[in-house]
């Protein structure tokens, strides 16, 4: 397991190119799922700075705050509500280029402006989701969406 990460320049193609296998090495071998969360949101947030980074956990009936990087965060989220409640009722990546045009968003933060939520699956059921929040408009797009699910895919490996 590697101790830290090494952050790079580049366009975000390489960023993550260079991030993914670090991602991979400090997890690989690591089964506790609140640790790798822990590393993995720090990582994202030291190589991208986005403005919050973290994990909410399946609980019940509702999504609880996990292992995150960022200013105090929303602690418990219904199903279907918000973009981390949609993502985990629909079972799929969301990404919203502006959340004050999202029906139902739940604003933790008024910096938030837009948001990628990708779910983390155990024996093909959502047991968390990955929410990442930038304090741009349109920050995210397919390439982080490619990149990310490869990185959730990696999380999950661990779980089996």
């Amino acid at each position: 397991m590697s101790e830290s990460i090494v952050i790079i320049e580049g366009t975000r193609q390489q960023q993550y190119e260079s991030l993914l296998p670090q991602i991979s090495a400090i997890i690989t071998g690591e089964t506790d799922l609140i640790a790798n969360m822990a590393n993995i949101s720090s990582a994202l947030k030291e190589q991208f700075n986005w403005w919050w980074v973290g994990f909410y956990l399946v609980k019940n009936d509702e999504l609880v705050l996990g292992p995150f990087q960022g200013p105090i965060a929303c602690t418990r989220i219904k199903k279907g509500r918000g973009v981390c409640g949609g993502s985990w009722a629909e079972d799929k990546t969301l990404i919203v280029q502006d959340v004050n045009q999202f029906p139902g968003h739940i604003a933790c933060s008024s910096r938030s402006q837009s948001e990628i939520v990708l779910p983390v699956r155990r024996n093909g059921a959502v047991i968390a989701v990955l929410d990442i929040d930038s304090e741009l408009l349109g920050h995210f797009d397919e390439l982080d969406q490619k990149y990310l699910e490869q990185m959730i895919h990696e999380l999950e490996k661990t779980l089996a």
